[in-house]
């Protein structure tokens, strides 16, 4: 993932019209009220994440609304804090798109002399590491940015630990936006295995400043780029984006860099080098001149000597080529060759450049939902049971154990004297992979939940709580149980026969029901 950056004040070009609001979540991090910066308001955080600690950047003039606040997450003791992530928990639509972006700006909230390096984490998949020395050493704000497809009913955004984070480290982060997109965008790409990772997104010829919302209805960031060696030229009819998938914004059409006529353009883009991987590669172009019969350009584009899209016939009303699963590596260079007769030399607007990144694996739906609501039915659950619970590999939360294949289960459940309190869930039934259930010492109330669907459960230690209710019937029944302990609780009732047959006839199976309790 290659991080972008920009100047802390007037970054973004306001364009000049009435917009609709933005859709979608822009959230200030760790902001005491609502900031508004050019056409965009930003909310507070606290409907999104309930851990961390807010700060405010007084030491840092001119810094953009949005970004003048930050929150940040030091160790928590109640988890482990090299595995602990903490999560954004965004509400989204099932299998709807989205533009997800993270921005940070360091401010030495910590006293520190360099920002922290810690990774950031986008539903199951370990999206990238966070490294905003370079962009904060400059003074410039550092974003990230992806494309998601939604799986359930939220989106979560994480950030973590990594073993490149200095002990006594804290990560942060600024602002976190959540942009729905429209289906045609970006939709050669299957959402369901991949998801994209922004490069570069260049309008070329442009010197101004980040072309975003509202030009920009999802606000994507449209950054300039000049090349001295290559003429620049100006459009004389504007472009309508609806025929274009992508929906680019009609500001990036207005230049473009060109060559004469019978010359190839050849433009080394973008500037660093990339590594081997598979990209989606979309390039867009407008004849510039004023629509007429001989408006028309004709070339062939190629991309690092391999044929992209042959004899593009471009008008006035634009075009748009792309690839979806382009092989990139190091320096890339884009040659537009003209036809044979073309009146004029080749022209290029503006590109965008996205890496295809495997997701990094699903946790069963049902194990996320059970997960879910035991999480929400529980008071003071650790701080990092937000977002997926199984993923990545290594970020499961706090007490919970997971296999990996070949969708993500839960198969292990230890909360031991964690101070938790609430109730256990009925959906606790849906982990039906789980083999361990330890809440042992917490502060748990009401009954112990049906739990005849969990035929793998070989142990379930619930003592010294405050549990009431029958102890129900069907659990004497799950043939692999072999330990049942709920001493020191406050259960009432007949001991059922299938629990009392089984503690007498089985001599594998433990059951411990006192000191406490009211059972017969």
């Amino acid at each position: 993932m290659i991080p972008f950056s920009f100047l802390l004040a007037g970054a973004l070009v306001l364009l000049v019209g009435v917009a609709d609001a933005l859709s979608g979540y822009q959230i200030s991090c760790g902001a005491t009220s609502a900031k508004v910066a050019g056409n965009v308001t930003w909310v507070r955080d606290g409907a999104f994440i309930y851990v961390g600690k807010a700060a405010e950047l007084t030491g840092s003039p001119g810094v953009m609304p949005m970004l003048s606040s930050l929150r940040y997450f030091p160790a928590d003791a109640s988890s482990s804090a090299a595995t602990t992530k903490y999560c954004y928990v965004v509400p989204a639509a099932m299998h709807a798109r989205y533009l997800v972006r993270t921005t940070y700006y360091y401010g030495g909230f910590d006293g520190g002399e360099a920002p922290p390096v810690f990774d950031q984490i986008i539903d199951g998949t370990r999206w990238s590491a966070v490294d905003t020395a370079g962009g904060y050493a400059r003074g410039l704000a550092t974003y990230y940015e992806a494309v998601v497809e939604a799986a359930g009913k939220e989106v979560s955004v994480c950030l973590a630990r990594s073993a490149a984070t200095a002990p006594g480290r804290s990560p942060f982060i600024n602002a976190l936006e959540v942009v729905p997109l429209e289906g045609s965008v970006y939709s050669a790409i299957n959402f369901t295995a991949y998801a994209l990772s922004t490069i570069a997104r260049h309008s070329f010829g442009y010197d101004g400043s980040i072309i975003g919302y509202p030009g920009d209805r999802f606000n994507r960031y449209w950054e300039p780029y000049s090349d001295g060696s290559i003429p620049v030229v100006e459009s004389q009819a504007n472009v309508t984006t609806e025929a274009f998938w992508n929906k680019p914004p009609e500001a990036v059409f207005r230049r473009g860099l060109t060559a004469s006529r019978g010359k190839s353009l050849d433009l080394q883009w973008p500037p660093a080098p990339l590594p081997a991987a598979s990209y989606y590669l979309a390039l867009y172009f407008q004849d510039n001149r004023g629509p007429s019969a001989l408006s028309w350009r004709v070339f062939d584009v190629a991309v690092n000597g391999q044929p992209f899209f042959t004899g593009l016939n471009v008008s006035t009303a634009g075009s748009m080529v792309y690839g979806a699963q382009w092989p990139l590596s190091g320096q890339t260079r884009i040659t537009l060759t003209p036809a044979p007769g073309s009146p004029v030399g080749p022209l290029i607007n503006a590109a965008e450049l996205l890496m295809v990144v495997p997701l990094g694996g699903r946790t069963h739906p049902r194990d996320v939902i059970g997960m879910q609501e035991l999480a929400r039915g529980f008071m003071n659950p650790p701080s990092d049971w937000r977002g997926d619970p199984c993923l990545p590999k290594g970020n499961s939360w706090t007490g919970v154990t997971c296999n990996q294949d070949p969708l993500a289960r839960v198969i292990g459940l230890n909360l031991t004297n964690f101070r938790v309190g609430g109730s256990i869930s009925d959906n606790i039934a849906n982990l039906t992979a789980i083999s361990s259930i330890w809440l042992v010492g917490n502060n748990l109330t009401g009954p112990i939940p049906d739990m005849s669907l969990l035929n793998h459960l070989v142990s379930l230690h619930l003592e010294d709580n405050g549990l009431t209710g029958p102890l129900p019937e069907p659990l004497g029944n799950l043939t692999r149980l072999e330990e049942l302990s709920v001493q020191n609780n406050n259960l009432q009732g007949t001991i059922p026969s299938s629990i009392r047959n089984r503690a007498m006839l089985d001599t594998r199976f433990r059951f411990q029901y006192t000191p406490g309790n009211n059972l017969s």
